[in-house]
C-alpha cells in the first residue's frame, strides 16, 4: 500500500477539481488518499464517486494553539456530524468577512487587486489566503505570506474565528474519527509546535502527527518521530498536495500501512 493522507481539491484552496484528484493518486501509484480540504467536505462526494481508489473522508482544521494557527487533519470523519459540519460552516462564513477585508487592507497598502479578481481565482471555493495571495502574485507582489502582506500579524492581515486545537480535537473524536496535527514544524510556518504543547494535545486526545512533510527537513522529521514514540503518539507522512499552488507531487511523503491500521482503530 502507498498511502498519502493530506491533499487538497479545488473545494478549498487546491487547483484540481475533486472528481480528478483520485485518478492523479493512481497514476502517482497511490492506494490510498485521504481529501482534506479547509474547513469543508464540499469535494468529498465528488471524489468518492470518482476513486478507484480507498478515498479517506477528512478536513483539515483552522485552529489556535495559544497564540498563533495550526491546522488538524481530521480522518475517517462522519461529515454528516452536525457539530462538526455547524462549526467548519460558521469558520467559512468568517473566512469570507475576513478575505473581503484583507483584500481592502491590500489595496489600501498600494496594492491594485480587486474582490472580483480574488474570487475569480478562487473559483467558488470558500476564499482564502492563497487567493489572495494568487492576485498579489499577478500584479507583481511575490512576498505574499510576509509581515509587510498577509503573513500571521502582517499588515494586511486580519483576525479570523477559529476553534481552539482542544475543542477541534474533541469533534474530529466526536464525528468518529482521528485527529492529526499537520505540520506541526513546517519551516514556512510563523512559530513551531513545542514539545510540550504536543503533550497537551496528546493529552487531549490527539492521535498522531504528520511527521514526513515537504516542509519539515530531515532533522526535524527525526525529532518529531521521537516526541511521537514517547507520547504514543502516531506518525504520518503525507504530501499536501496543491496542484499547481505548491511544487509537491502527490505521494512525495506517506504514511505506513501500519499507521494507516492503527488510525482506523483509534476511529
Amino acid at each position: 500500500m502507498t498511502i498519502d493522507l493530506h491533499a487538497h481539491s479545488t473545494a478549498s484552496d487546491g487547483t484540481t477539481p475533486p472528481a480528478e484528484l483520485p485518478r492523479l493518486a493512481a497514476e502517482a501509484g497511490l492506494t490510498v488518499l485521504a481529501l482534506t480540504d479547509h474547513d469543508t467536505f464540499a469535494g468529498l462526494a465528488e471524489a468518492t464517486a470518482a476513486a478507484d481508489i480507498e478515498l479517506v473522508p477528512g478536513v483539515e482544521i483552522s485552529c489556535r494553539l495559544d497564540d498563533f494557527e495550526v491546522h488538524l487533519l481530521g480522518l475517517f470523519v462522519d461529515p454528516g456530524y452536525e457539530p462538526l459540519a455547524g462549526e467548519l460552516e460558521l469558520i467559512r462564513t468568517d473566512r469570507e468577512r475576513r478575505a473581503v477585508r484583507m483584500v481592502e487592507r491590500c489595496r489600501e497598502l498600494g496594492a491594485p487587486i480587486s474582490l472580483s479578481q480574488v474570487r475569480g481565482i478562487a473559483a467558488g471555493a470558500p476564499l482564502g489566503r492563497p487567493h489572495i495571495a494568487a492576485a498579489l502574485a499577478a500584479v507583481g507582489i511575490t512576498d505574499a505570506f510576509t509581515p509587510e502582506w498577509i503573513a500571521d500579524g502582517g499588515r494586511a492581515d486580519v483576525p479570523k474565528h477559529v476553534l481552539s486545537t482542544v475543542d477541534a480535537v474533541a469533534l474530529v473524536r466526536a464525528a468518529g474519527g482521528v485527529a492529526v496535527l499537520a505540520h506541526p514544524r513546517s519551516v514556512k510556518r510563523r512559530a513551531a509546535v513545542s514539545d510540550a504543547q504536543l503533550g497537551a494535545l496528546a493529552e487531549a486526545g490527539l492521535a498522531g502527527i504528520e511527521v514526513d512533510h515537504p516542509e519539515q527537513p530531515p532533522e526535524v522529521r527525526d525529532r518529531l518521530r521521537e516526541v511521537a514514540a514517547g507520547l504514543g503518539l502516531l506518525a504520518t507522512g503525507s504530501s499536501d498536495f496543491h496542484g499547481d499552488r505548491k511544487p509537491v507531487r502527490l505521494g512525495e511523503c506517506t504514511t505506513a500501512p501500519e499507521v494507516l491500521a492503527a488510525l482506523r482503530a483509534r476511529g
